[in-house]
């Protein structure tokens, strides 16, 4: 059983940063593709950053500059950290991981485990 597990999210003003983390554990091959996806009330769940074992990243043209997704294999912790943040922003953010992918699936909805979220609100 794998167990993602979200934290950092909060509340910030426009242009403030927040850094959420993601602590991955139990057996199994699940760090080959981790992401983050956000969804916001009444909208689809997107993809925003992701990271192959390979070390490519791949991030949605909205978060462009403004997020780095980063990994500790050692800690088996994810990261995402988010500057300059806008109320667009706004959203719950999950962490997500798969055996296996390409790196261009990195922001597909094709994950296996997910953790329960964790939320950013962005207040203008």
């Amino acid at each position: 059983q794998v167990q993602l597990v979200e934290s950092g999210g909060g509340s910030v003003q426009a242009g403030g940063s927040l850094r959420l983390s993601c602590a991955a554990s139990g057996y199994g091959n699940y760090n080959y593709c981790m992401a983050w996806f956000r969804q916001a009330p009444g909208k689809e769940r997107e993809g925003v950053a992701g990271i192959h074992k390979s070390g490519a990243t791949r991030y949605t043209d909205s978060v462009k500059g403004r997020f780095t997704i980063s990994k500790d294999s050692a800690k088996n912790t994810l990261y995402l950290q988010m500057d300059s943040l806008k109320p667009e922003d706004t959203a719950m953010y999950y962490c997500a991981a798969v055996g296996f992918c390409n790196s261009w699936q990195l922001l597909f909805k094709t994950y296996d485990y997910w953790g329960q979220g964790t939320q950013v609100t962005v207040s203008s």
